[in-house]
């Protein structure tokens, strides 16, 4: 077994053999700061069950089709690809090798509305995103961000639907069985993918070693997704202990350590958001400003349009926490969500950065 576990390593082409039988691969995702998605490929008999798909990008596929003849396949070996939630990084190369394999493809029911939103709508625009950044007052980023997407090639074969909607319950392999497990917070039908007898958690973008997963970036009605990711990490740890095989990162020793730290960090940042609030009346958009972004503590204004997009959704998604726990009250005006925190005296702002 190698171990790659360095912040920029894990990233190097080529399968690293997690379990007998369990191989994580790193496909290239260009041009973005995540640098690679993991895809977890699964001897089951005389196939290979793939978790995750990837980008459906020429790369990525002459990537995977390399690692898969190290270890003694091809690409026809694929028999099942389970995806863990929609994004374009985990879904639409699943949905390519479908068209070229006949591989079936499963995803989590609650992506069916986003799914079926976007197939309807012809685009990648992320509409309820960008309602959201209207209600936060952001209206020129929304104004940019839709232009931005609008530009923008849409190939809506990239985005069919699955062959199976999966919900709770247990997946029965030839080798091996996966317990499914709805995750919302990431996206509304995020799922992970637990083996229990041999202790791993392949997890996708619920549980990341290094960064923490964008909140609130939805194509249809998120809810309170920030309240969803916190149960969804609390649900981790009514499981016993797994090793963590993500989506982004090394393999990581223990799925609970790492949720102690995620919940550690989802605390901080809420008290951070109350006081970036301060005496209050304030939109999401105000105070997403107040407030320094990534580990390096980047100042909002020195994010891109789409960080700043996430930026934003993320801090409405704190603050509506903070609405639900009475912390905090809201009040509409002219279109735009107001803040005001129920204790009036909050301490100016502290940014502590992620984990």
């Amino acid at each position: 077994m190698t171990e790659r576990a360095g912040r920029g390593r894990w990233a190097e082409a080529g399968p690293e053999t997690v379990r007998p039988g369990v191989h994580r691969v790193p496909l290239p995702l260009p041009d973005d700061g995540l640098r690679a998605v993991n895809v977890y490929l699964l001897e089951d008999g005389d196939g290979i069950v793939m978790i995750d798909g990837g980008w459906a990008l020429p790369e990525s596929r002459r990537v995977l089709e390399d690692a898969l003849a190290t270890l003694g396949h091809d690409l026809a070996a694929i028999t099942q690809i389970l995806v863990t939630h929609i994004h374009r990084d985990h879904y639409t190369q699943a949905i390519a090798l479908r068209r070229l394999l006949g591989a079936r493809v499963l995803l989590g029911a609650g992506e069916r509305p986003g799914l079926e939103m976007l197939r309807e709508i012809r685009t990648r625009a992320p509409v309820m995103s960008l309602d959201i950044l209207a209600r936060a007052g952001a209206h020129d980023l929304a104004d940019r961000i839709r232009k931005r997407f609008a530009a923008a090639d849409f190939d809506d074969r990239d985005w069919e639907l699955p062959d199976e909607w999966l919900g709770g319950g247990v997946r029965h392999l030839e080798r091996r069985s996966l317990r499914v497990v709805p995750t919302p917070g990431h996206t509304r039908g995020h799922v992970v993918y637990l083996d229990e007898e041999n202790g791993l958690l392949f997890a996708g973008d619920h549980v990341l070693p290094h960064i923490t997963p964008s909140i609130g970036f939805e194509l249809a009605e998120p809810g309170l997704p920030l309240a969803d990711y916190l149960r969804s990490l609390h649900l981790m740890t009514t499981f016993a202990d797994t090793r963590l095989l993500p989506a982004h990162g090394p393999v990581a020793g223990s799925t609970h350590t790492r949720v102690g730290e995620l919940l550690a960090h989802h605390d901080r940042r809420l008290a951070d958001t109350l006081r970036a609030l301060g005496a209050g009346d304030r939109a999401a958009y105000e105070v997403a400003r107040r407030l320094a972004w990534t580990r390096r503590e980047i100042p909002f204004t020195d994010l891109d349009d789409f960080n700043q997009m996430l930026a934003v959704n993320e801090t409405v998604a704190h603050l509506d926490v903070l609405v639900a726990r009475g912390q905090a009250v809201t009040t509409p005006a002219n279109g735009t969500d107001r803040f005001t925190p129920t204790e009036p005296k909050a301490r100016p702002v502290t940014a502590v950065p992620a984990p």
